[in-house]
């Protein structure tokens, strides 16, 4: 019989998702081994919530943005006895070996599991591009391109009535998507959560901005970021399976204050989940299936309890434990090129 491989996608869906399961099916198969898809993250396990995938399943799937499998936010080790189903599902569907597909807390999970003595391997997954260990994750360079198409448009919109706009974009623990899609789309002002908001400096900037003859300005600001006295605003308090806020609002708040510090007209554009749906580009696809391959090699070698990484232009293999060990920051080398352009 042959060995089976399962396959699940856990937390936010991202474009490239699918194109990690296509490589998945497609490398096992080809190395003999049959694949199942657990649906829904971990809640699939917990459910005994499987589905077999053959080369007709993941047909068509490369360019699909979200995950086929479908996710969700669930911790099996927040409720009850979720973590022994988890396990007991497991050996229940005869899996040789589970690739995980997720971020920080899903990858958390994994590696839990792991020491519980089963048999993982884990794919870096998160367009906030914040997991320790590799250089990039796929769903990241299709969210920087489409927020910088949105600053791009709201650029023609800002200047026609001379206002201050202010874009908010992903990124709870760390700036990436503000920096590379600010930068990108030559926003003048960019907020990260690595760097407490300063009022007094954006309104400075701004105000300079307009001593120089310019009528309008964008602002891009993190969804995490925090001005420098307070804390992040929230969505509302409560917390998901992880202990995760629900974040949401720093644009309003900060669109209100501009306004009423320099009395130029502001208005607030939220990105939200647009950052995360839709078609991956190229980059993501490519990355994606590397990652896809990589992954069923790593069972080959029964190198479990690693995880796949980009490290330069090559992917390699990494422990688990070493993605989760802290949240990747934005480089400030990167944030100081930025900066240049400030005002």
């Amino acid at each position: 019989m042959a060995k089976i491989i399962g396959i699940l996608t856990g937390g936010g869906d991202c474009p490239g998702l699918n194109s990690v399961i296509r490589a998945v099916v497609r490398r096992g198969s080809n190395l003999g081994y049959d694949i199942i898809g657990i649906k829904n993250g971990w809640k699939g396990l917990i459910d005994f919530d499987a589905v077999n995938l053959g080369l007709s399943s993941v047909s068509g799937i490369l360019p699909k943005g979200g995950t086929i499998l479908g996710t969700s936010r669930t911790n099996p080790y927040k409720e009850g006895d979720d973590a022994a189903k988890v396990i007991a599902n497991y050996k229940k569907l005869n899996i040789y070996c589970l690739v995980v597909v997720g971020g920080e807390d899903t990858l958390g999970v994994a590696a839990k599991l792991a020491k519980e003595g089963l048999n993982v391997v884990g794919v870096p997954k998160t367009i906030d591009n914040d997991l320790s260990a590799t250089d990039f994750t796929f769903g990241f360079d299709t969210a920087v391109n489409i927020a910088t198409e949105c600053i791009d448009r709201l650029h023609t919109t800002a200047e026609s009535h001379h206002r201050i706009i202010v874009v908010e974009v992903m990124g709870r623990h760390a700036g990436w998507i503000a920096a590379y899609s600010g930068i990108a789309g030559g926003a003048d002002i960019i907020l990260v959560p690595e760097i407490p908001i300063d009022l007094d400096e954006v309104t400075e900037l701004i105000k300079k901005r307009h001593s120089r003859g310019k009528t309008f300005s964008i602002v891009v600001v993190a969804e995490g970021a925090k001005f420098k006295q307070g804390n992040e605003i929230l969505q509302e308090q409560k917390l998901d399976a992880f202990g995760h806020v629900r974040l949401g609002g720093v644009g309003e708040a900060l669109g209100q204050e501009i306004e009423k510090r320099t009395g130029y007209e502001t208005r607030v554009s939220v990105l939200g989940h647009i950052q995360r749906g839709g078609t991956p580009t190229a980059f993501d696809r490519v990355l994606g299936t590397r990652f896809g391959v990589k992954a069923v090699d790593l069972v080959e070698k029964r190198e479990f309890g690693s995880m796949v990484s980009l490290q330069g232009n090559r992917v390699v293999s990494i422990p688990i434990s070493r993605a989760i060990e802290k949240i990747k920051t934005l480089d400030m080398e990167l944030y100081d090129i930025a900066k240049v352009f400030f005002g």
